[in-house]
Protein backbone atom coordinates (compact mmCIF):
# COMPACT_ATOMS: atom_id res chain seq x y z
CA UNK A 1 0.00 0.00 0.00
CA UNK A 2 2.85 3.01 0.36
CA UNK A 3 4.82 1.59 -2.27
CA UNK A 4 1.25 2.38 -4.48
CA UNK A 5 0.96 5.51 -2.97
CA UNK A 6 4.86 6.98 -3.06
CA UNK A 7 4.18 5.86 -6.79
CA UNK A 8 0.81 8.26 -6.74
CA UNK A 9 2.50 10.95 -4.76
CA UNK A 10 4.59 12.10 -7.34
CA UNK A 11 7.86 14.18 -7.80
CA UNK A 12 6.97 16.98 -5.96
CA UNK A 13 5.36 15.44 -2.68
CA UNK A 14 5.76 18.75 -0.66
CA UNK A 15 2.65 18.90 1.52
CA UNK A 16 1.70 21.97 3.75
CA UNK A 17 0.02 21.15 6.89
CA UNK A 18 -2.05 24.20 8.46
CA UNK A 19 -3.59 23.69 11.45
CA UNK A 20 -3.97 25.43 15.03
CA UNK A 21 -4.74 22.08 16.79
CA UNK A 22 -1.24 21.34 17.44
CA UNK A 23 -1.18 17.64 18.68
CA UNK A 24 -3.36 16.97 15.86
CA UNK A 25 -0.86 19.07 13.50
CA UNK A 26 1.78 17.16 14.51
CA UNK A 27 0.15 13.88 14.55
CA UNK A 28 -1.16 14.36 10.73
CA UNK A 29 2.74 15.60 10.27
CA UNK A 30 4.25 12.43 11.29
CA UNK A 31 1.94 10.24 9.86
CA UNK A 32 1.92 11.91 6.22
CA UNK A 33 5.85 12.13 6.49
CA UNK A 34 6.01 7.76 6.96
CA UNK A 35 3.49 8.17 3.46
CA UNK A 36 6.10 9.57 1.87
CA UNK A 37 4.94 13.37 1.96
CA UNK A 38 7.40 16.23 2.44
CA UNK A 39 5.66 18.29 4.84
CA UNK A 40 5.71 21.44 6.75
CA UNK A 41 3.29 22.50 9.45
CA UNK A 42 2.40 25.99 10.13
CA UNK A 43 -0.77 27.08 12.77
CA UNK A 44 -1.91 30.27 11.55
CA UNK A 45 -3.41 32.30 8.37
CA UNK A 46 -0.63 34.46 8.28
CA UNK A 47 2.54 31.73 7.97
CA UNK A 48 0.02 29.39 5.81
CA UNK A 49 -0.34 33.04 3.42
CA UNK A 50 3.66 33.54 3.82
CA UNK A 51 4.74 29.84 2.82
CA UNK A 52 2.73 29.71 -0.09
CA UNK A 53 3.27 32.89 -1.67
CA UNK A 54 7.02 31.70 -1.25
CA UNK A 55 7.19 28.22 -2.12
CA UNK A 56 3.73 27.01 -3.14
CA UNK A 57 3.09 23.07 -2.20
CA UNK A 58 2.06 20.71 -4.21
CA UNK A 59 -0.50 19.21 -1.61
CA UNK A 60 -1.81 20.93 1.14
CA UNK A 61 -4.41 20.24 4.33
CA UNK A 62 -6.07 23.43 6.03
CA UNK A 63 -8.21 23.82 8.25
CA UNK A 64 -11.21 25.79 8.11
CA UNK A 65 -11.25 27.70 11.21
CA UNK A 66 -8.41 29.07 12.76
CA UNK A 67 -7.23 31.23 15.45
CA UNK A 68 -6.63 34.38 13.14
CA UNK A 69 -8.92 33.77 10.63
CA UNK A 70 -10.13 31.23 7.88
CA UNK A 71 -8.27 28.88 6.05
CA UNK A 72 -9.89 29.36 2.93
CA UNK A 73 -7.66 32.60 2.93
CA UNK A 74 -4.49 30.26 2.44
CA UNK A 75 -6.49 27.99 -0.50
CA UNK A 76 -7.04 31.44 -2.57
CA UNK A 77 -3.38 32.23 -2.22
CA UNK A 78 -1.78 28.44 -3.19
CA UNK A 79 -4.38 28.58 -6.25
CA UNK A 80 -3.22 31.90 -7.64
CA UNK A 81 0.21 30.52 -7.03
CA UNK A 82 -0.49 26.97 -7.73
CA UNK A 83 -3.55 26.59 -9.55
CA UNK A 84 -2.77 22.32 -10.06
CA UNK A 85 -2.36 22.07 -6.47
CA UNK A 86 -4.48 19.28 -4.46
CA UNK A 87 -5.78 21.09 -1.53
CA UNK A 88 -7.58 19.54 1.45
CA UNK A 89 -9.63 21.38 3.95
CA UNK A 90 -10.61 19.93 7.34
CA UNK A 91 -13.11 21.41 9.92
CA UNK A 92 -14.85 20.58 12.85
CA UNK A 93 -17.75 22.24 11.69
CA UNK A 94 -19.02 20.69 8.76
CA UNK A 95 -21.76 22.23 7.03
CA UNK A 96 -22.87 22.25 3.30
CA UNK A 97 -22.21 26.50 2.66
CA UNK A 98 -18.73 25.95 3.93
CA UNK A 99 -18.49 22.87 1.74
CA UNK A 100 -19.71 24.48 -1.07
CA UNK A 101 -17.10 27.60 -0.44
CA UNK A 102 -13.94 25.45 -0.24
CA UNK A 103 -14.90 23.38 -3.36
CA UNK A 104 -15.67 26.65 -4.88
CA UNK A 105 -12.00 28.24 -3.83
CA UNK A 106 -10.25 24.82 -5.38
CA UNK A 107 -10.11 22.43 -2.79
CA UNK A 108 -10.08 18.96 -3.88
CA UNK A 109 -11.81 17.49 -1.12
CA UNK A 110 -13.65 18.72 2.30
CA UNK A 111 -13.05 16.10 5.24
CA UNK A 112 -14.57 16.43 8.77
CA UNK A 113 -12.73 16.35 11.81
CA UNK A 114 -11.56 14.17 13.16
CA UNK A 115 -10.14 12.85 9.99
CA UNK A 116 -7.42 10.24 9.87
CA UNK A 117 -3.97 9.93 7.83
CA UNK A 118 -5.53 7.85 5.46
CA UNK A 119 -8.77 9.63 4.93
CA UNK A 120 -6.63 12.51 4.13
CA UNK A 121 -3.99 10.82 1.92
CA UNK A 122 -6.84 9.05 -0.05
CA UNK A 123 -8.41 12.46 -0.32
CA UNK A 124 -5.06 14.08 -1.63
CA UNK A 125 -4.46 11.21 -4.00
CA UNK A 126 -7.73 10.84 -5.62
CA UNK A 127 -7.78 10.95 -9.47
CA UNK A 128 -9.53 14.29 -10.21
CA UNK A 129 -13.14 13.39 -10.86
CA UNK A 130 -13.49 10.28 -8.96
CA UNK A 131 -14.46 10.55 -5.15
CA UNK A 132 -12.00 8.96 -2.93
CA UNK A 133 -12.84 5.29 -1.26
CA UNK A 134 -15.40 5.45 1.71
CA UNK A 135 -12.85 5.06 5.50
CA UNK A 136 -12.64 1.58 6.36
CA UNK A 137 -13.70 2.08 9.87
CA UNK A 138 -16.14 5.50 9.80
CA UNK A 139 -17.33 7.05 13.85
CA UNK A 140 -20.52 5.64 14.71
CA UNK A 141 -22.96 8.75 14.74
CA UNK A 142 -23.06 8.32 18.31
CA UNK A 143 -19.07 9.21 18.20
CA UNK A 144 -19.61 12.09 16.05
CA UNK A 145 -22.32 13.74 17.76
CA UNK A 146 -20.21 13.01 21.01
CA UNK A 147 -16.78 14.64 19.13
CA UNK A 148 -19.68 17.37 18.39
CA UNK A 149 -20.44 18.05 21.52
CA UNK A 150 -16.99 18.03 23.31
CA UNK A 151 -15.80 20.34 20.60
CA UNK A 152 -18.70 23.30 21.17
CA UNK A 153 -17.73 22.38 25.32
CA UNK A 154 -14.43 23.45 24.59
CA UNK A 155 -15.42 26.47 22.53
CA UNK A 156 -17.33 27.75 25.37
CA UNK A 157 -14.67 27.51 27.80
CA UNK A 158 -16.09 24.46 29.39
CA UNK A 159 -18.96 26.16 30.55
CA UNK A 160 -21.81 23.34 31.40
CA UNK A 161 -24.61 25.93 30.65
CA UNK A 162 -23.45 28.31 27.84
CA UNK A 163 -22.87 25.06 26.19
CA UNK A 164 -26.37 23.43 26.83
CA UNK A 165 -27.75 26.53 25.50
CA UNK A 166 -25.79 26.91 21.96
CA UNK A 167 -26.60 23.23 21.49
CA UNK A 168 -30.26 23.98 22.58
CA UNK A 169 -30.11 21.03 25.31
CA UNK A 170 -31.20 20.95 28.67
CA UNK A 171 -28.47 21.39 30.89
CA UNK A 172 -29.13 17.91 32.81
CA UNK A 173 -29.00 16.27 29.98
CA UNK A 174 -25.39 17.84 28.35
CA UNK A 175 -24.24 17.21 32.48
CA UNK A 176 -25.23 13.06 31.83
CA UNK A 177 -23.50 13.04 28.49
CA UNK A 178 -20.38 14.48 29.66
CA UNK A 179 -20.26 12.11 32.52
CA UNK A 180 -20.06 9.36 30.37
CA UNK A 181 -17.46 7.78 28.51
CA UNK A 182 -17.06 8.50 24.73
CA UNK A 183 -18.80 6.35 22.28
CA UNK A 184 -16.54 4.17 19.89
Amino acid sequence: MVERQLQDIGEDNSLLILDDDEPFRRRLARAMDKRGFKTTALASVAAGRAFCTATPPAYAVVDLRLEDGTGLDVVEVLRSKRPEARVVVLTGYGAIATAVAAVKIGATDYLSKPADATDVTNALLAVAGDKPPPPENPMSADRVRWEHIQRVFELCDRNVSETARRLNMHRRTLQRILAKRSPR
